[in-house]
């Protein structure tokens, strides 16, 4: 088998993905709006990287808050990227417009 058919996605990134990751390293603050709401957490259109998408877990988020709504504004700070999906890991900071 050819070396080529066994190379992965973190050995061969795609450029839209390491352009993601170059955009946002760890320790970045960023803002965005929740477009998916799940009961382990939220996915987080991250503002002026519009194909990134953010995800923090409830895991993550201030003791004693509850997961912010769909469309509720967030900010936080990038703490990992999850290269087998393409999902920059975010830990929530603040979110307007609580329900």
């Amino acid at each position: 088998m050819p070396d080529h058919a066994c190379t992965s996605e973190r050995d061969n990134p795609s450029p839209e993905w390491a352009a993601t990751v170059s955009a946002l390293p760890v320790g970045t603050l960023i803002t965005g709006q929740v477009i998916a709401r799940r009961p382990f957490g939220v996915f987080i259109r991250i503002d002026h990287v519009p194909r990134a998408v953010g995800m923090a877990d409830i895991g993550s988020m201030p003791t004693g808050a509850s997961l912010p709504a769909l469309g509720d504004r967030v900010s936080g700070e990038v703490v990992w990227h999850t290269d087998h999906n393409h999902e920059v890991r975010i830990r929530l900071s603040d979110w307007i417009d609580h329900s």
